[in-house]
């Protein structure tokens, strides 16, 4: 028997075409000189599933760029209004000392455990750590595991299951 949210991811996932990789390409083909961010999948019965995705640019300003997660097709970008110079600065800070990618990151993850990537972004752990915080979904049970993926080195910094 599965959780509400296990069966939600199960709905969500079996409907997506275009993975996580491919949503952050069609992103920062949308804001020219970008960097991935980040993309959390959503989605309902409703609403079919897309791809919120964040990118950013040298300076560290942000664009958030929906994409459709069945057709690939990005919407026009977004500039993130919440964002003040102290953030910039520090999000551009982050984009140079990133040396990991967004995809290395979550090979790293899904490497560790098979799985459908639906979230990925780039954060700062609680003792400063640059790191890709990933979440994979398992197809076997529908739960989630995130992993904390140094943004320097690829090293696995944290990984929980959720199995609700």
């Amino acid at each position: 028997m599965l959780t509400e949210d296990q069966a939600d991811r199960k709905a969500l996932v079996a409907r997506v075409k275009v993975r996580y990789d491919k949503a952050l390409r069609a992103a920062v083909a949308a804001v020219p000189d970008s960097k991935p961010v980040s993309a959390e999948l959503e989605g309902s019965d409703v609403v079919g599933p897309r791809w919120d995705t964040q990118v950013a640019t040298s300076d560290g300003t942000v664009r958030s760029v929906r994409v459709d997660a069945v057709s690939g097709k990005a919407d026009q970008p977004r500039t993130e209004t919440d964002e003040d110079g102290d953030d910039r600065r520090k999000l551009a800070g982050w984009l140079k000392k990133a040396t990991v990618t967004a995809e290395q990151a979550a090979r790293t993850a899904t490497d560790k455990k098979k799985g459908t990537v639906t979230s990925i972004e780039l954060d700062d752990s609680d003792g400063g750590k640059l790191m890709w915080s990933v979440d994979v979904v398992t197809t076997k049970d529908w739960n989630k595991t995130t992993f904390d993926v140094d943004a320097t080195n690829r090293k696995i910094l944290r990984e929980h299951v959720d199995t609700d």
